[in-house]
């Protein structure tokens, strides 16, 4: 095994950051083959790349966590994006029904450190359970949604689940989402038309006006302390340091480099 650091895929994303989402998503399976997989949650941007992934007939898979306490309407868009594009959506669980954790641990999401466990167990950890399936993970986040995703890397390292995250849509602009979703017709959740601009667990997602911030709706309740589940690693750090173990000829395909083991 080899060692892959923050700051490795920090130079090899300056080399990326003209290339377009098709580009990056074609990198993704040329260099991962059936070792990446993708993650949505059936948003606006994560239709777009479950439609680029599909539009592209890259077969890669698709990972949706649900929590339990999900939206009918994202339930349905999920099953509208596997059907109709013809993709493999792996849906994933918590160990624990929505009922059986507040009979064990109360509301949790009532406070903020109930959050971050709520959101945990929830969410993390069902991802978690496909730790070692997979090399690479394709997230749909967008420097444009703002917040920490202001500065979303195309590349980072997932120390805990031993994975690169890809991130093609990172320079995907508000403007270039309008115009796909208009030329491609993509499926999206419909309760985007509802005011939603995020989407998440339906105790914890209202909608927003026109002058709130895109997350504003995400955790309401509990003002500005919560803002991200923590299933994306780099809303939660900046992981200039940190570093991942993978075998050494995965980690020359993706620097592009070539090791000479001879002494």
């Amino acid at each position: 095994m080899a060692r892959l650091t923050q700051t490795q895929l920090n130079r090899l994303s300056k080399n990326f950051e003209e290339r377009t989402p098709d580009e990056m998503l074609r990198w993704a399976k040329d260099i991962f083959g059936d070792r990446v997989a993708a993650i949505s949650a059936m948003q606006k941007s994560g239709s777009v790349m479950c439609h680029m992934i599909s539009r592209l007939e890259l077969d890669i898979p698709v990972l949706f966590v649900d929590t339990g306490v999900m939206f009918q309407e994202t339930l349905e868009t999920r099953d509208r994006i596997s059907r109709d594009y013809g993709l493999t959506v792996r849906t994933l669980h918590p160990e624990l029904t929505m009922v059986e954790q507040t009979e064990k641990m109360g509301v949790l999401y009532m406070s903020v450190e109930g959050q971050e466990e709520c959101c945990h167990m929830r969410k993390v950890e069902p991802l978690l359970k496909t730790k070692g399936d997979y090399d690479a993970l394709i997230g749909s986040l967008r420097r444009a949604d703002g917040g920490r995703r202001g500065v979303c890397p195309l590349l980072a390292v997932d120390i805990e689940m031993n994975t690169v995250r890809i991130n093609p849509m990172a320079n995907f602009t508000d403007e270039q989402m309008a115009a796909y979703l208009a030329e491609q017709d993509v499926i999206i959740n419909p309760l985007h038309d509802q005011g939603y601009t995020t989407i998440g667990c339906n105790r914890c997602t209202t909608p927003v006006l026109p002058h709130e911030p895109k997350r504003a709706g995400r955790w309401r309740h509990l003002g500005t302390a919560a803002a991200y589940c923590g299933i994306n690693p780099t809303d939660m750090s900046d992981g200039e340091s940190e570093a991942i173990d993978l075998p050494q000829d995965l980690v020359d395909r993706i620097l592009g480099q070539k090791t000479d083991f001879m002494i």
